[in-house]
């Protein structure tokens, strides 16, 4: 098994490092446009390999894409991170015009691969990157569901001083301030968190998560990258192995939730197809209204892409 992370940068090598550590694939090999930028972090990963034990061999390369050939998956982390002040949806001029660079490269030297988003503004560069590849829905998704998932269940292991690993939940809608927390499918345990929490602190909780990414950007002037680079490095895995995971993953809607054409968070089981299937919770009427607000958001980044192009 062969995968690609596209941008050596924090999130990108992040990825990279966990794909080997964990011996996801056989061959990861991370690209850059900078000059020796992924040859460097590559070589660094693979230098470790004797200490952490994996058998994993890392590449890189600057702007060949030749070495990527043959790729089952290939994650997208490349375009500019968020700045203290600017909103992911400030990013879309600049990074759709590299997704588009990229999917295209991808595409030509892998064309059976399933691709993985990662780059900003999440929503609207899945769907550049499933225009420009031509691939069928269940081949492109971004990642966003489960670092969000992620930092939600971080928040509440910390506010109930248990164990994460106990802690299962799903997010949906677009990826940032219009995601829709469900704490209605939330569990500890198997227990209902709203048994194990009251509401005012389940509700703080979930503001915090929908400004988590903005909460790093402030405290270190820039994107998040450890848990990015390991959700979408868990992405991969779920494919890889066929695992048939239940993520929460931004995929092209066909009708699903009532919603068509447009690309938002939503449960799917992940295989070694990539989305295997779409699932359909039954969301209240509340639950809904949060869903159509994110869409309408989405909606609205998509047609400023669709103006660009």
């Amino acid at each position: 098994m062969k995968v690609t992370v596209v941008g050596a940068g924090n999130v990108g090598a992040t990825c990279a490092d966990v794909l080997a550590y964990r011996e996801i694939a056989n061959e990861v090999v991370l690209l850059d446009i900078k000059e020796g930028f992924a040859e460097g972090k590559a070589l660094d990963i693979w230098q470790k390999a004797p200490i952490n034990l994996y058998d994993t061999r890392t590449v890189g390369a600057t702007n060949d894409y030749s070495k990527t050939a043959g790729s089952d998956v290939v994650v997208i982390t490349s375009g500019l991170p968020r700045k203290p002040g600017m909103s992911r949806d400030d990013l879309i001029e600049t990074n759709a015009g590299i997704v588009k660079t990229v999917a295209e490269n991808i595409t030509k030297h892998s064309p059976d691969a399933v691709l993985i988003v990662v780059s900003n503004p999440l929503d609207v560069m899945t769907y550049q990157a499933h225009l420009v590849s031509k691939k069928s829905r269940n081949k492109v998704m971004g990642m966003a569901g489960i670092l969000d998932t992620g930092r939600y269940r971080a928040f509440l292991a910390e506010a109930l001083n248990v164990s994460p690993k106990d802690i299962q939940a799903v997010l949906m809608g677009g990826h940032g301030d219009t995601m829709v927390p469900l704490p209605r499918y939330t569990t500890v345990g198997g227990i209902p968190v709203t048994e194990l929490i009251d509401e005012d602190k389940l509700n703080q909780i979930v503001e915090r998560t929908k400004s988590g990414g903005g909460e790093l950007v402030k405290l270190m002037g820039t994107s998040a990258w450890y848990a990015p680079g390991a959700a979408a490095a868990q992405m991969v895995e779920a494919i890889v192995k066929d695992q048939r995971r239940v993520f929460p993953v931004c995929v092209k809607l066909e009708g699903e939730y009532g919603i068509d054409n447009c690309y938002l968070g939503v449960p799917v089981v992940l295989g070694k197809n990539g989305v295997e299937k779409v699932l359909e919770l039954k969301l209240n009427d509340e639950e809904m209204q949060l869903l159509k607000s994110s869409e309408g958001h989405v909606r609205e980044v998509m047609q400023v892409l669709d103006k660009m192009s």
